[in-house]
């Protein structure tokens, strides 16, 4: 298991058809919703984040890591790195569909900073969040923040973690959809 936030440029996605131990991941803080017949367990961990949505018997597994985190390849249906922008989407049993979307992004220092005392303000409020602690040469910590809604047919989570070494920021966006 890895102990600390990866660098920026080890960051990957995979998406799982199943769920995944939690001992495979150093969880800072979680949450469970449920609406309109599916469950989601949203996590925030050392190295990104565990989305896990289940509905009859389906369920499906995001996860944000380190692609060197050690993490099984049974079932793995999406794998990307991280770099710059990336689609995908897949339709599963039922005609329930998957679509996520992600941006790596570097930007100046003084629009990183901007972006992450906006964050440090507004996110704790409205969705998960968690603060690191800084590395040392920093004055704040990496952030990450899951906002999410729930909509009888449909789930939406938009997840940002900051890479304060980098000036780095990573946006996903994930929408399941059922029919």
């Amino acid at each position: 298991m890895l102990t600390v936030r990866p660098r920026v440029t080890e960051l990957a996605f995979s998406l799982y058809g199943r769920p995944l131990h939690p001992e495979l991941f150093e969880i800072r803080t979680t949450r469970q919703v449920s609406r309109g017949g599916y469950e989601v367990r949203l996590a925030i961990t050392n190295t990104g984040h565990v989305i896990t949505w289940n509905y009859e018997g389906l369920t499906w597994t995001e996860v944000a890591t380190s692609a060197l985190h050690p993490l099984p390849t049974k079932r793995r249906l999406m794998f990307h790195n991280i770099k710059g922008e990336h689609k995908d989407q897949l339709v599963g049993r039922g005609g329930i569909s998957y679509e996520w979307e992600v941006q790596l992004e570097h930007v100046s220092p003084e629009l990183f900073w901007m972006f992450q005392h906006e964050l440090n303000r507004e996110a704790p409020q409205q969705g998960l969040f968690f603060r690191f602690d800084p590395s040392g040469r920093m004055p704040l910590g990496a952030m990450s923040f899951l906002y999410y809604e729930t909509r009888a047919k449909s789930f939406l989570v938009q997840a940002f973690h900051t890479f304060p070494d980098d000036y780095a920021l990573v946006k996903s966006r994930t929408v399941i959809r059922l029919p």
